[in-house]
């Protein structure tokens, strides 16, 4: 069961999330949030948070930052009227796993819980792909020294969205070694998760917004 907590200062928006997601077994949702520190309140311990970005008292992204401290298991997904891609950016860079539309059907929306729940893939990769444009760093990558060859080449996949099966398919490696790759990157680079990790990589200047695919790295792989 995934406990969902819905913060959003209107309070018809969180009724008809509260309806349509109690279509589905598998999300139950358990406290609402009216403003920020509600949410940061009410969300602390849930497995996933909906969280809008403009509320009052504390405003979405600085909840999910906190949320981000003081709550690390908890996944939060904004949910925003606005195509504004600062916001969005500014969102994931605080802890964010991703983002929803509110326009976006509800079986999107019901997706987007799940995946981010599971953790085993990320959440949109041609849309961070696009708002990481403006972000990209320099020309010359920084990597960081600590991750091996087959590390970045696993950050790499994790940029395409592509989940463990899928990687270990492309590197022709075990399911359980991809894990344990994906676990030392994440740690490595202080990243809550895929999305973390998606966004250092391009602020990094390990992968760039036009890439289509991960470049080839040479090494001694392990």
């Amino acid at each position: 069961m995934i406990r969902i907590v819905l913060a959003d200062d209107e309070k018809l928006i969180r009724s008809g999330w509260t309806t349509m997601l109690s279509l589905h077994d598998d999300i139950a949702v358990v406290g609402e949030a009216g403003d920020g520190r509600e949410a940061v309140e009410a969300g602390t311990g849930a497995d996933v948070v909906l969280m809008d970005i403009r509320m009052p008292r504390m405003d979405g992204l600085a909840a999910t930052q906190e949320l981000a401290r003081r709550s690390p298991a908890t996944r939060v997904i904004v949910v925003t009227t606005f195509e504004n891609d600062q916001l969005v950016w500014g969102a994931l860079r605080a802890g964010a796993a991703g983002y929803v539309l509110k326009r976006a059907p509800a079986d999107e929306l019901v997706e987007a819980i799940r995946l981010v729940h599971s953790r085993d893939a990320l959440l949109f990769p041609d849309a961070l792909r696009r708002i990481a444009s403006p972000h990209v760093g320099t020309a010359t990558p920084r990597v960081p020294v600590e991750l091996t060859p087959r590390e970045l080449d696993v950050l790499r996949h994790i940029t395409l969205g592509q989940n463990n099966a899928e990687i270990a398919a492309a590197l022709h490696v075990t399911k359980e070694t991809v894990k344990t790759h994906v676990g030392n990157v994440l740690g490595k680079l202080g990243a809550r998760d895929r999305t973390q990790a998606a966004v250092l990589a391009y602020e990094l200047g390990l992968v760039f917004a036009g890439a289509q695919r991960p470049a080839p790295l040479t090494g001694d792989w392990s």
